[in-house]
Order: C-alpha cells, then sequence, then structure tokens
C-alpha cells in the first residue's frame, strides 16, 4: 500500500513538472497573448484560457486511455488541421521569438526576399508532410 501512494505521488509531481513546464513554454513564447493581439479579440481571455486547459487535460485523456478513437473522416481531417494549426503557431512563435528567418536570410544573403524564404520554407513544409502521409501511411 505505501509503494502504491509513492508511485501516485511521484506521478502526481511529475505531472505538475511537465504541466509546469508547458505553461511556462507557453507563456515565454507569448503564443496566446499573441494570438489575442493579432485577433484583436481580448474580450474572449477567458475562452482562451479555457480552451487550453480543456485541450491539455482532453490530450492527457487520451494519453492513457487505450481505446482508439474511430471516428469518420471529416472529423479526422478537422482533428489533423486543430493540430497543424497548434504546432505551426507554436513553431511561428518560437522563430518570432528567437528571430531565425531574418538572422539566416542576412546569413544567406537574402535580405530582400524574405517573403520568398519563408514561402518556400512553409510550402517544402506542407508538401513533404503531404507527401510522407500520401507515400508512407495508409
Amino acid at each position: 500500500m505505501i509503494l502504491i501512494l509513492i508511485e501516485v505521488f511521484i506521478g502526481f509531481a511529475a505531472g505538475l513538472t511537465v504541466g509546469a513546464g508547458f505553461v511556462a513554454f507557453l507563456t515565454v513564447l507569448g503564443i496566446i497573448p499573441r494570438l489575442i493581439q493579432l485577433s484583436k479579440t481580448s474580450k474572449y481571455v477567458k475562452s482562451y484560457e479555457a480552451a487550453v486547459i480543456l485541450g491539455a487535460m482532453f490530450g492527457v485523456y487520451l494519453s492513457f486511455v487505450g481505446v482508439p478513437l474511430n471516428v469518420s473522416i471529416p472529423v479526422t481531417i478537422v482533428w489533423g488541421l486543430l493540430h497543424g494549426v497548434f504546432v505551426g503557431m507554436l513553431a511561428a512563435a518560437l522563430t518570432e521569438v528567437l528571430n531565425v528567418f531574418p538572422v539566416l536570410a542576412k546569413r544567406i544573403g537574402m535580405e530582400n526576399s524574405l517573403l520568398w524564404l519563408l514561402m518556400a520554407l512553409v510550402f517544402g513544409k506542407v508538401f513533404g508532410s503531404l507527401f510522407q502521409w500520401i507515400i508512407f501511411v495508409k
């Protein structure tokens, strides 16, 4: 019984640590405040907070439940689009914080073609992802 309580305590502490790290990561990158600023939706701050919390909780639930979700293709498409939006916003926030693309454009001599560089990266990522899913994942 004591061993089970110790395991519960360690699991809870590890979950708090990972959760705090996730929140700190989102806070440092400023994804949500930037999204609110760009979309001019400051009156929906509580909705953003609820969406992040519910999304994290649902993700944890899906991670621990061994039951596969059998959903239709349109639901799967929407699910994938939402994941893509999240990952894209995370990557954009990270690059904005680090100023990666302006530094890269300057280093390779493409200061005047930054838009073309960004579009090449975006389309390369999109086509690469589609290629992987169409060819290798069936």
